[in-house]
């Protein structure tokens, strides 16, 4: 009789790259939810905290959503009270959103459990192997951008 166990490919990287974003999603969605706000608006106000005063555009790009999405996130996040539009001082045509005190509330609320689900998942990788994590994950979306 002839051995027809066959191996399987293991999951390619898009995939698993896939199943985490998947879950990360999921839980962050879970813990903001009771504030009112999903998962990518979260990503666009911590966006912000890192770099205040961006184009629509920009905060498209650097949020993951496109640029349509971008209009009613904003607009979502301008009525909570998170967010401003001013117009850019060197082109008047431009307005720039910036975080409000109300959204960098919102973020140091959530610091603390979005920092604990880092942590559980990259709980059983050493300090090492995370800052390995962190730079191949860097390198990839550089390869890509």
């Amino acid at each position: 009789m002839l051995d027809t166990q066959v191996t399987k490919a293991p999951p390619s990287l898009l995939y698993m790259v896939k199943q985490v974003e998947l879950v990360v999603r999921s839980h962050l969605d879970e813990l903001v939810r009771p504030s009112g706000i999903t998962a990518l608006q979260y990503t666009a106000l911590t966006v912000l905290e890192r770099h205040d005063g961006l184009s629509a555009a920009q905060l498209a790009r650097d949020s993951f959503v496109t640029a349509q999405s971008i209009a009613d996130l904003v607009r979502s996040l301008e009525g909570r009270g998170l967010v401003r539009r001013e117009r850019n001082p060197q082109s008047r045509r431009e307005l720039l959103i910036l975080l409000t005190d109300s959204g960098r509330e919102l973020l140091a609320r959530h610091a603390g459990p979005v920092r604990e689900l880092e942590e559980r998942m990259v709980r059983d990788l050493t300090a090492h192997q995370t800052e390995q994590f962190r730079q191949a994950l860097t390198k990839a979306w550089h390869a890509l951008s």
